[in-house]
């Protein structure tokens, strides 16, 4: 299966730190499916436009069934990762967000001012997660079920999960 991964920081991007959350979807991921992953990898800073473009790549042109991004998705100034994401999505499809909020506010109160998204582009689903690897493996697992489902209704292929 092939597989989008953004991450959307513009420190990553300049190459001030490491990007660990990208490893960290990879990590999760692969830890969760069954699937062998072909893995399409981007680093962008926070800028809108330069966003969509990647994932209207990804999705248009890879022909990737999901693409993940991470970052971006806070209250800051520079965070545009969701309205990015709703200018290139079809349908939204709130629950991803609401059950990572949900479940993330159990631990860090702050968790609820994530603006995380997902939505279909085409035969895409677009997930948003957090930036911080903790919260990618924390949220990911949850959302899996959901995205094995997603994958299956938009290209006739269910990934497995691992029991």
């Amino acid at each position: 299966m092939k597989i989008a991964r953004v991450t959307l920081s513009d420190r990553a991007a300049g190459k001030v730190y490491a990007d660990e959350s990208g490893p960290e979807i990879e990590r999760v991921v692969e830890a969760l499916f069954e699937e062998q992953v072909e893995w399409q990898r981007a680093v962008f800073p926070d800028e809108r436009a330069l966003i969509e473009q990647a994932l209207r790549r990804f999705c248009d042109e890879e022909h990737c069934p999901l693409v993940i991004t991470t970052g971006g998705t806070g209250p800051a100034a520079r965070d545009v990762t969701p309205e990015a994401t709703r200018a290139v999505i079809e349908k939204e499809l709130p629950g991803f967000g609401e059950l990572m909020r949900m479940r993330s506010y159990e631990k860090v109160p702050t968790a609820i001012l994530s603006r995380a998204v997902a939505g279909i582009r085409g035969t895409s689903l677009i997930v948003n997660l957090p930036g911080r690897p903790s919260a990618i493996a924390e949220c990911l697992p949850l959302i899996a079920p959901a995205i094995a489902e997603a994958v299956d209704h938009l290209t006739g292929m269910r990934p497995r999960l691992r029991s």
